[in-house]
């Protein structure tokens, strides 16, 4: 059988889910941007997708939480609240399934995100000069 590329209203609802997964965004949200019913929309997406909308749906959640994760020093209830998921059990769970991990051993894995805060040059040398003068530059030149 030969590969049919997905039909366009159907890249519509994964371009919704990828661009509002912080949204409470369920399936029948995602069927009404293609277009379909709940049930057709579903089983159209998995046959052009190879899963399940609601799976394509949580696992860029759990992606972005990952991503966040690494590169942040937010909580994970925050981060968990962040991604669009309402439960931080179910995420906590839903994490550890796919990464094999809790969230926070996954963020012990990685360098604190503090390291990868990059300060611009011209702000260290702003802040590495001496905050007070000792020469008269400062003051306004006296009238005679």
């Amino acid at each position: 059988m030969a590969h049919v590329p997905p039909a366009r209203h159907l890249l519509r609802a994964r371009d919704a889910a990828d661009s509002r997964y912080f949204e409470p965004l369920g399936v029948e949200d995602l069927a009404r941007a293609a277009g379909l019913s709940r049930a057709h929309f579903s089983r159209e997406f998995r046959r052009a997708f190879g899963e399940s909308p609601h799976a394509y749906l949580l696992t860029r959640r759990l992606e972005r939480a990952a991503a966040l994760l690494r590169t942040t020093d937010r909580s994970v209830a925050d981060i968990c609240l962040s991604v669009g998921l309402q439960s931080i059990g179910s995420f906590t769970t839903s994490f550890s399934r796919t990464y094999r991990v809790s969230p926070t051993a996954y963020r012990a894995a990685f360098p604190p995100a503090a390291q990868h805060a990059l300060v611009p040059t011209c702000v260290l040398r702003a802040r590495g000069r001496p905050q007070h003068r000792t020469f008269r530059e400062d003051s306004e030149p006296a009238l005679n």
